[in-house]
């Protein structure tokens, strides 16, 4: 893939960004050659060693690894909260690496959606509140999608529950309100990590479910971190990852995602 990049114009107070101009089909997500060092004293501890992929727009893709495979550190670079040692990522053909701090805040509010293991609802507002409030910190001058949010409620099964707060929700409602919070801003990815991890197997269920009719209904990509093989398998693609590295590539067995053509559809190298 050539790249072509546009000058920016870092100083000035607009937001400007140095961007790939796209191709026919350009990845959503690109990344290359990442490598990721942290440092504990004077022990040198090599996370990620030299991940490349890429992700079409549209994609459901899971990255499953044991703990310790360098799965979260790969979470944290992709969404714009940390920043890689080596190698780059482009997000929609602009590079994370060429962005001041501010700029990567930015782009992360109007471009990404998280989902944790954690729900980290505020305990205090009720699921209404939560969603309210994180459509407001996202800087978005337009009020909020009345219609949209009702849609999602309908998609997520907590319509009836966005008055109650989150100690009055179970386990699963709670996650399904993050994944509402996660989606009211309509970003063009969603990172979930572990977003089943402190679910039971019926709740886990549904949240997945959801996840992929979320994924399928309102086109967004999707790029979930999970430990768990048999979570993954309604991905689209399945990425492996030990020891820092991507080890093997599969086709998600249940997925109804709708496949990119496998010429359009990179591998790890």
């Amino acid at each position: 893939m050539q790249l072509y990049f546009k000058g920016s114009s870092r100083g000035s107070a607009a937001f400007t960004i140095q961007g790939v101009q796209p191709e026919n089909s350009s990845p959503i997500i690109l990344a290359e050659n990442l490598t990721k060092v942290y440092s504990a004293g004077r022990v040198q501890v090599q996370a990620l060693r030299g991940v490349s992929f890429a992700v079409e727009p549209g994609e459901f893709v899971a990255i499953v690894g044991p703990s310790g495979s360098g799965k979260s550190t790969l979470f944290y670079l992709l969404g714009g909260l940390t920043r890689a040692t080596s190698g780059r990522i482009l997000i929609d053909g602009i590079d994370f690496a060429s962005l001041s701090d501010a700029e990567r805040t930015r782009l992360r509010k109007h471009r990404i959606g998280f989902v944790f293991q954690r729900f980290n609802l505020l305990p205090t507002l009720s699921a209404m509140g939560n969603i309210e409030i994180a459509y407001e910190v996202s800087g978005r001058k337009e009020p909020m999608d009345r219609a949209y949010l009702d849609h999602l409620g309908d998609i997520l099964s907590i319509r009836g529950r966005l008055k109650h707060r989150p100690s009055e929700l179970s386990g699963g409602e709670q996650q399904r309100v993050a994944i509402a919070r996660a989606l009211i801003t309509r970003p063009a990815i969603v990172l979930a990590d572990e977003p089943t991890g402190n679910l039971d197997s019926k709740n886990s269920d549904a949240v997945l479910h959801m996840l992929q009719r979320s994924n399928q209904e309102l086109g967004q990509t999707t790029l979930m971190i999970t430990h768990n093989p048999e979570a993954a398998s309604i991905a689209g693609r399945i990425l492996y990852m030990r020891d820092g590295e991507i080890v093997r590539i599969e086709t998600g067995s249940r997925s109804g995602v709708e496949k990119a053509p496998a010429s359009a559809s990179a591998a790890a190298v």
